[in-house]
This record gives C-alpha cells, sequence and structure tokens, in this order.
C-alpha cells in the first residue's frame, strides 16, 4: 500500500504493463495485439488496448512489455505435494502397481517432509505461471504431525493461492481395498479430521488465500460410508469435493466386480456428482458418464502427462468439452510427473488430445483455457480468477515470447502453448511480485533444494 501524504489517506499502489500482447480468456476470449493491464492492490483495474490511461496516480511499478504475452496466471487443479519427495520411483509401472510400490514409502511421511516437499512443488508450479493450485493430500500417518498445516505454511510462503483438499482413505486391504492398513484411517476419524480442517483454515472471502475441500481418496481406497459421509460434510460445511474417478481400466474392474457398477454410477449413488465436485482424470467415461457430468455441472481435472507416465490413457477432453464439461488442468503428483510444471500440461494436452481426435481436436486458445478459465471454474473460483477482467483478482503471468526460442513465431498464443517452456518475466499473485525473470521472489530456491535432498533422504532411509 502507498500513502497519500496530501490527504494521510490510504490508497493500493498500482502496477501498469503496457506495450504487451494480451490473451485475456474472458467469455469471449478478447485479445490484444498490443495492450495494458493496469493492477490496483489486489485487484485488476483495467484491460484493454493501447497505452494505459494517462494521469494514473500512486503508480509504483511500470513494465515495458514489448515482446511479451500476459495471460491469467494457471489454475492447477490436481496435485499431491508430498510426492515431490519420492519422484523416480516405479518408472515403468501402471497405477495400482505403482501405489502398491510407493504406498509403504509414504506411510513414513511427516510433516517436516511434506514442507519441504510442498515447497519444492510449489516453486515448480510457480515458476511455470501458475498462481494458483490445489493439494490433495490423503497419507496421514498416526505420528506424522500436522501435515496439512505444514503445506498450508509453505504455500504461504511462496505467496501461492491455494486450495489444500483434506484426503483420506479407509479402505484397506485386509477389507478388500488396495493401500495397506497402515496408511488408512478410521471412518469417524477421518470425518472428524476433515472437518476440524475446514473449520481452521477454510476462507470463504472474495480474495482468499486458502480455501479447504474435502476428498476422500478413490473408490478402491475409500469406503462408501466415508464417501457419503464426507460429501454430507462438504455440503454442510459449504465446501467443495474431490476424488479421483475413472482413471484406469483396474478401477472399472474394481468398481464393477465390488459395486456391481462402473466408476461414474457408483459415486453418482453416494451424492458424488453435482456442481460442487470435481474429479481427477476421468480417462475411461463413456458417452453416459460424460452426459451424467456435463447435466450436473461435474468438473473434471485433466492430467495428461501423469496419465501418459502410468499410461493409464488419453481423456476424451474434446468430447467433454463438447458437452460443456468443466474441465482444468493437473499435474497431479509428483511420483507420476517429475516435472511438476503447469506451464508444459498446455502443450502436452494439446498434443495427447491430437492424438485420439486428430488435429482439430484441441485448438491452442483450448489449451489456453483448460490451464486458466477452465481450472477456475473446476475449482469454484471462475467469478476471482482465471481471466483478465475488471474487477478480478491480480494473478497474471507476463510471458517472453520474442527469445530465441519463440521470436517468429506468428501467433504469441501458439507460442506459448507449441512451443518451448516460454520464459516467465513476472508471475503476480493477489498482486504481488512472487517470480521474477524465472526466479521466486520471496524465498531461497537453493535452500528449498537443500531441504528436499534432505526430506527425500529421510524418507529413504526409514
Amino acid at each position: 500500500m502507498s500513502v497519500d501524504n496530501s490527504t494521510g489517506s490510504t490508497a493500493p499502489g498500482r502496477i501498469v504493463i503496457e506495450n504487451c500482447a494480451i490473451a485475456t480468456v474472458d467469455a469471449g476470449d478478447t485479445e490484444y495485439d498490443c495492450g495494458h493491464v493496469v493492477v490496483a492492490g489486489n485487484r485488476i483495474e483495467a484491460v484493454g488496448a493501447g497505452p494505459a490511461p494517462a494521469g494514473l496516480e500512486r503508480v509504483v511499478r511500470r513494465i515495458d512489455g514489448t515482446g511479451h504475452l500476459v495471460t491469467p496466471g494457471l489454475v492447477n487443479t490436481h496435485h499431491h505435494f508430498y510426492q515431490w519427495i519420492t519422484r523416480g520411483f516405479a518408472q515403468e509401472c501402471n497405477l495400482f502397481d505403482w501405489l502398491v510400490t510407493l504406498y509403504p514409502v509414504w506411510a513414513g511421511i511427516d510433516d517436516e517432509m511434506c514442507y519441504a516437499a510442498a515447497q519444492g512443488s510449489a516453486a515448480a508450479l510457480l515458476r511455470s505461471g501458475c498462481t494458483t493450485s490445489t493439494d490433495h493430500a490423503y497419507v496421514f500417518p498416526k505420528d506424522g504431525g500436522d501435515i496439512l498445516g505444514a503445506e498450508i505454511r509453505a504455500l504461504a510462503e511462496l505467496g501461492m493461492r491455494f486450495q489444500p483438499t483434506r484426503g483420506s482413505m479407509d479402505l484397506g486391504t485386509s477389507q478388500g481395498g488396495l493401500p495397506p492398513d497402515a496408511c488408512v484411517e478410521d471412518t469417524d476419524a477421518a470425518l472428524a479430521a476433515t472437518a476440524e480442517a475446514i473449520d481452521r483454515w477454510h476462507d470463504a472471502s472474495f480474495d482468499a488465500m486458502v480455501r479447504v475441500t474435502a476428498a476422500p481418496c478413490s473408490p478402491f481406497s475409500v469406503t462408501p460410508e466415508l464417501l457419503r459421509g464426507a460429501a454430507e460434510l462438504a455440503r454442510t460445511k459449504g465446501v467443495r469435493l474431490h476424488t479421483h474417478g475413472a482413471e484406469t481400466v483396474e478401477e472399472e474392474a474394481f468398481c464393477r466386480e465390488r459395486f456391481g457398477m462402473g466408476p461414474t454410477d457408483y459415486l453418482e449413488s453416494l451424492g458424488w456428482l453435482g456442481e460442487d465436485v470435481w474429479m481427477a482424470h476421468c480417462i475411461h467415461m463413456d458417452d453416459s458418464d460424460i452426459a451424467k457430468f456435463a447435466g450436473t455441472g461435474t468438473g473434471v481435472a485433466h492430467c495428461p502427462s501423469s496419465n501418459a507416465r502410468i499410461a493409464a490413457g488419453i481423456a476424451r477432453v474434446p468430447d467433454m468439452l463438447a458437452a460443456g464439461v468443466p474441465v482444468g488442468l493437473g499435474v497431479d503428483g509428483a511420483a507420476s510427473n517429475e516435472s511438476g510444471e503447469l506451464g508444459t500440461e498446455l502443450r502436452n494436452a494439446l498434443l495427447i488430445a491430437r492424438l485420439r481426435g486428430g488435429p482439430g481436436a484441441l485448438t491452442v486458445r483450448q489449451a489456453l483455457r483448460l490451464g486458466t478459465a477452465g481450472g477456475a471454474k473446476v475449482l469454484g473460483r471462475e467469478h476471482e480468477i482465471g481471466s483478465l477482467e475488471p474487477g478480478k483478482l491480480a494473478d497474471l503471468a507476463v510471458w517472453r515470447v520474442d527469445d530465441v526460442l519463440h521470436s517468429g513465431i506468428a501467433d504469441p498464443v501458439a507460442a506459448l502453448v507449441l512451443g518451448a517452456a516460454a520464459p516467465l518475466t513476472l508471475l503476480l499473485v493477489n498482486g504481488r511480485e512472487v517470480v521474477e525473470h524465472g526466479h521466486l521472489s520471496r524465498v531461497d530456491e537453493e535452500e528449498i533444494a537443500r531441504n528436499v535432498s534432505r526430506a527425500a533422504a529421510r524418507l529413504r532411509a526409514k
């Protein structure tokens, strides 16, 4: 905040970005070849063609955006931060074998490890243009300490907008589930811990930096009682719901054998379709499943790199979009996507969609929308973030597209989506600089790297 000494009043300082290409990703896909963005405090004040309005007061920073593209900050709709310290395991496994390999490792995590892992995960996201991220934490060892609190503290220090989920598992191997019994919780205890997390951290305000979601893990690790109870709890508390759905053929077989129906019908039977719900992956969806998601407004977190890493399949994203299903992008856990960067998911989403549906299956602008406005819709924050419009929160990315890897590409959006990972000159979250010239502004990156290495070594030694 700056102070106007002539009046003694306080008013937000302004950041002015000019001479840049702009992709607003608003409802009309408004773009400017050369325009301006004005930020006042934590809000976008103006977006338009040409230079910024003359005579603006309290300008604390003016940026010449020549050779740059400004977009909304990217929104990550699915992740598992704790996996940052277990990258490189189970490199040739499908999902179930990968999980069986890693569950015993994850049983050793604690809050100190998860703090380091969350900082590493968030650093990769921020440096790739992501301003808002969710996280699906669902492993809570009895002696693990305050894991969710550690993640929230880590992201606050980096300055990222955060939508953590209090996940849970209560269906261990002794009951026919996939995770070992040592990794699961009692059903009532899991619900109580979820309620406590919501009461402790959830902020429903417009510019909230932390919102909490209820998130039982998956049909093969959670009982019907936990799924049903979590849905009732979330709706009583006014928060959103998240889980994995239709990720693999093995999950489909599990649901049909155990419940007599596919994953979508099973989750629907427990109250898990609706505008307040989004699910990760949704790869193995037939026309009926897609119609149910579209009819109820249920969202999808599409994770193209992770889906490819474990050979889970290609999601029918173009069909979902055509039907009206809300779809955003997700990195997914770093143990199934070692890079952890959301910016590269724009390109991968487009390329993988075209492998299935041909060269017109997904456009560069549709890919950008998935990573911005689409993600905001999936997280229930479409009125606050996801597009560059006056009154929305000042979460935005300034990408350089005239460097040696991008100069000469005729379309700046194509340069961002189809080209190499674009250098990030500036990233604002809530109107504050969190990345400048490709590096984190508020923390020591080398210290994060050292903390991650120590945490990973300590976990491996358990």
